[in-house]
């Protein structure tokens, strides 16, 4: 199953989106500069836990579409590629007028646990149904047909979870810092640019893949 995976561009790919500012980013930093970096190190994991159940959900769909027909399942690549080409357009777009991350909108926790930090973080991510759309037209490109969706699906979700929970926890470690850094509009344009290419390149690559 792992002898042509295509490990560069997934990683690739995953650790630019990972570090691409956005609502987890805030939450996990909202929440270590509050309560520490161990509570933003729980809101991470909690996050990343949310990962292996869009996994499932767009692994499930996937089976269900591959047993269908191959018509299906080419309309399907279409689909997610046309959804990958938006987000990166939405994302090359942001590049050109570029913003940096801001808290204004996070509530202040006064008495944030262990365990709120925790269900936070997975609530935010599960109740969030954009990771399973991006999922479903992230993932096919890089899926065996000969071979179980849901396995592949979990693997590469292990892999995204392992790149986001160095990159948060480095994140609720540095929270003071990188609050600063992030908030740098030259970031979020160079951020928002990489992802911006790489989305626009894997849609056009999904589009063309004849598998």
């Amino acid at each position: 199953m792992l002898e042509h995976f295509q490990w560069l561009p997934f990683l690739a790919a995953i650790t630019v989106l990972t570090m691409s500012p956005g609502v987890d980013t805030i939450l996990v930093m909202r929440n270590a500069a509050s309560g520490g970096w161990r509570l933003g190190f729980l809101t991470s994991l909690g996050i990343c836990m949310g990962l292996f159940a869009h996994a499932t959900v767009s692994a499930l769909g996937l089976s269900v579409i591959l047993l269908g027909s191959a018509g299906l399942f080419t309309a399907f690549k279409l689909a997610g590629a046309a959804y990958l080409v938006y987000l990166g357009v939405q994302a090359i777009r942001s590049a050109m007028k570029p913003v940096g991350m801001t808290f204004k909108d996070a509530k202040n926790p006064k008495s944030l646990t262990a365990w709120g930090s925790f269900r936070q973080g997975i609530l935010s991510n599960v109740l969030n149904p954009k990771p399973i759309i991006f999922y479903m037209a992230f993932l096919p490109q890089f899926i065996d047909p000969s071979h179980s969706a849901l396995a592949q699906s979990l693997f590469m979700a292990s892999l995204h979870f392992i790149i986001a929970m160095l990159w948060q926890t480095f994140l609720a470690l540095m929270v003071h810092k990188a609050r600063v850094w992030l908030a740098r509009p030259k970031v979020a344009l160079v951020l928002d640019g990489l992802t911006g290419v790489l989305l626009l390149g894997f849609g056009a690559k999904l589009a063309l893949s004849q598998r």
